[in-house]
């Protein structure tokens, strides 16, 4: 399917929640194309025959799999942190949540309209801060009056001062961070995808970002955010899943995930190897709640 389908039938829980994504079996495949190697490239012959070729001939492509099976469903009202180390698909499998990449099997329904905030969101770099306000939040939906009713407000936030009125090309990372993120939250979206876009500004914004996010979220919005700090995943959402190599490998609470990812990438992961031989060796010799034992002393938290 070319983008996310919002005309499908959604699927009723047992307690009567209406989902606002469906993600079902999705696969996400693209290729990339690049100068393959051949014998011939390292010889002046071969260079003037590529240089004449003038064509793609020769050029080498790889299948990328980026997102391999993915399913999960989505309520309003929950904050969903994505986690994974990069090259993961995380960021993949959320821009095509939000109709950004046509997922290559599989089927993904929205209950409302997805808008997308990263730090690599598309401003117009000539255009002033105050101009992309214009043209942002009415592609997002507002009405000029409501632009002009909710143009002092944006401002404010994004607190950049005089620098509104100047190109987005003189602005830092930072400032730009913040007015990206002033836009996208203007109006409140149904489905807000926020892809690392905290991680460029101060502490100072990242609070009122926080709050703004927390804000959505109690107006039943369903927001998903990409942070590789899980101290701020653990303190911004309700929920974590785990991206790895394409898969989704754990879904569940924050602390849980976060401690599934440590164990497998953190600094003491050798220890928790050490801790699963044992956790094998008691389950074997005494038995499964022995072993849940085991993993409660050595997590309290953990839920074992």
């Amino acid at each position: 399917m070319a983008a996310p389908d919002r005309t499908a039938p959604p699927v009723v829980d047992d307690d009567g929640r209406v989902p606002s994504v469906v993600v079902s079996h999705v696969d996400i495949t693209y290729r990339v194309y690049g100068s393959s190697r051949r014998a011939e490239d390292n010889d002046e012959a071969g260079a003037v025959k590529r240089l004449l070729s003038r064509s793609t001939q020769g050029l080498g492509m790889q299948e990328v799999h980026a997102v391999r099976d993915v399913s999960f469903v989505a309520y309003p009202g929950e904050s969903i942190g994505i986690i994974g180390r990069n090259g993961s698909g995380k960021s993949t499998l959320l821009r095509s949540v939000a109709g950004l990449v046509p997922p290559t099997k599989g089927d993904i329904w929205l209950g409302g309209k997805a808008a997308l905030l990263g730090v690599n969101a598309v401003l117009l770099p000539k255009l002033s801060g105050r101009d992309n306000i214009w043209i942002g939040t009415q592609a997002l939906g507002l009405t000029p009056a409501q632009v002009r009713a909710t143009m002092d407000d944006i401002i404010d936030f994004a607190d950049i001062g005089s620098f509104i009125d100047l190109p987005m090309s003189s602005y830092s990372s930072g400032m730009a961070a913040r007015l990206r993120f002033a836009i996208s939250t203007a109006m409140v979206p149904e489905i807000l995808i926020v892809d690392e876009a905290l991680a460029t500004g101060d502490e100072h914004f990242r609070a009122r970002a926080t709050a703004r996010i927390e804000e959505i979220r109690e107006q039943a919005g369903t927001v998903f955010l990409v942070a590789h700090s899980r101290r701020r995943i653990e303190q911004m959402c309700t929920r974590v899943m785990w991206m790895d190599d394409g898969r989704l490998l754990a879904d569940g609470a924050p602390k849980a995930v976060n401690g599934l990812y440590s164990r497998k990438y953190g600094k003491h992961r050798h220890i928790w190897r050490q801790r699963y031989d044992e956790v094998h060796r008691v389950m074997e010799e005494e038995g499964v709640e022995a072993a849940h034992e085991l993993l409660r002393r050595w997590e309290p938290g953990a839920g074992w």
